[in-house]
C-alpha cells in the first residue's frame, strides 16, 4: 500500500504528482528545485538553489518522521555539469558517512529553467 506525503514546508506539487510517496518501507521524493515554500527560488547561483533544494528534501523527510540519515540514494540533475563541484560542496553540508549512492547527470533544461534539481529515495 502507499501513502502520500505532503508538506507545506516545501514547495507544493504543481502537477499530477505528489511530493512523496511512501510504500513498502521505502520513501519516494520527487525532485525538488531550488524554490522556497513560497516558489520564489532561493537565489540565483547554483549554490543557493542547491541548498533551498536540500531544505524542501529535509522538510518532507522530516513530515514523515526521517532525516538524511535514512536517504539511500540521490539523483542531482543539473542544468551545466560544470557546476559539479559547486553543488557537490554544498550537498556535502547535509550527509554524513555512510553517505547515499548517487547519480548525477547533466540535462538540456529543468522546470522553470532551475539550475538543479535532487530528488531522494529514503529507507522508512
Amino acid at each position: 500500500m502507499k501513502k502520500q506525503i505532503s508538506t507545506k514546508n516545501a514547495p507544493q506539487a504543481i502537477g499530477p504528482y505528489s511530493q512523496a510517496i511512501s510504500a513498502n518501507g521505502f520513501l519516494f521524493i520527487s525532485g525538488q528545485l531550488g524554490v522556497t515554500p513560497a516558489g520564489e527560488f532561493a537565489g540565483s547561483g547554483v549554490e543557493d538553489q542547491a541548498e533551498q533544494s536540500l531544505k524542501n528534501l529535509k522538510n518532507i523527510l522530516a513530515e514523515a518522521g526521517l532525516s538524511f540519515e535514512n536517504v539511500i540514494k540521490t539523483t542531482i540533475f543539473l542544468d551545466d555539469i560544470e557546476d559539479f563541484a559547486k553543488v557537490n560542496s554544498v550537498y556535502a553540508n547535509f550527509f554524513k558517512e555512510p553517505y547515499p549512492a548517487r547519480s548525477t547527470v547533466a540535462v538540456k533544461t529543468l522546470p522553470k529553467n532551475a539550475l538543479v534539481e535532487i530528488e531522494v529515495i529514503a529507507a522508512c
